[in-house]
């Protein structure tokens, strides 16, 4: 009965303390939600509200008002969709060579490859990846914007440790079967990696859509700037500390990568929970 007991209590701890962890992370986005409803009289009103009077809608209508919004969603659109499938692409076809194929120097090039993860590549390659962008007359163009990334370390790194979490004797069974890499690759090793495809897909997009420095040095035309660059645009445009503009610009900024989340949170729980750290 103690026994039970202490397993209730260490439960319901575990639960509150859940709870009391996602209330801290969930504050600040609905207290975002509470100003951008709010009109610029009670955003400054004392002592100040909860929750708004009344919902004011037309900070969202200035928000697209004040500075290009709609275009700088679709140009981040466009950047994120890109980047996400070349990277899940490439991953999935880098991670199975790790994988499944043995070659000469493949452990000594995996372990540069994790290197790479530790490092600001961003920072450390802009000044080249800009002057190879120019030379190419790429500047202010969706290929500077994308190609530069649509490689990546870590796609690989967490495609490969999937691959490797798959029995063995699946492979040997296809090749049996007369089924080459590729075959064995596309009919079998992908349609039951779905989840983890799925989860490296997510990362990739919300990585690509939260990029700021790159399209910042890439691109000087407003047709071509991102919308990370214009919630700076309307912060700097809003001298007047309008917080209701500014913070409906940065919930639009926000809403595509929390609505992913929302529709694949089991399968990104789901694909990341299947990754082994098998060598």
């Amino acid at each position: 009965m103690k026994r039970k007991t202490r397993h209730t209590l260490r439960v319901l701890f575990v639960e509150v303390g859940l709870v009391l962890m996602s209330l801290v992370v969930l504050l600040p986005i609905l207290l975002a939600i509470s100003m951008s409803l709010k009109s610029p009289g009670e955003v400054f009103s004392f002592p100040p509200t909860i929750f708004p009077h009344k919902f004011y809608l037309q900070n969202y209508l200035e928000v697209f008002q004040k500075v290009n919004m709609g275009r700088f969603l679709l140009n981040s659109f466009i950047m994120a969709i890109v980047i996400m499938f070349g990277k899940t692409l490439f991953g999935i076809f880098a991670g199975f060579a790790f994988a499944n194929f043995k070659f000469k120097g493949s452990g000594i090039l995996f372990g540069i490859l994790f290197i790479t993860l530790f490092m600001p590549a961003e920072l450390l390659l802009i000044v080249p990846l800009f002057s190879l962008m120019r030379t190419f007359h790429w500047v202010n163009s969706y290929w500077a914007l994308t190609v530069p990334f649509l490689a990546s370390a870590t796609s690989t790194f967490l495609m490969r440790q999937h691959f490797l979490t798959i029995p063995k004797e699946l492979e040997d069974a296809a090749k049996i079967d007369g089924a080459g890499p590729m075959k064995f690759l596309f009919q079998i090793l992908v349609p039951i990696s779905k989840s983890m495809i799925g989860a490296v897909a997510a990362i990739n997009f919300v990585y690509a859509w939260n990029l700021y420095l790159w399209p910042l040095v890439v691109t000087n035309s407003n047709n071509m700037k991102t919308v990370q660059i214009g919630l700076k645009m309307l912060m700097s445009n809003q001298s007047n500390n309008n917080w209701g503009i500014i913070m409906s610009g940065t919930l639009i900024a926000l809403a595509p990568t929390l609505l992913l989340f929302f529709f694949v949170q089991k399968l990104f729980v789901k694909g990341l929970a299947s990754t082994g750290l098998k060598e």
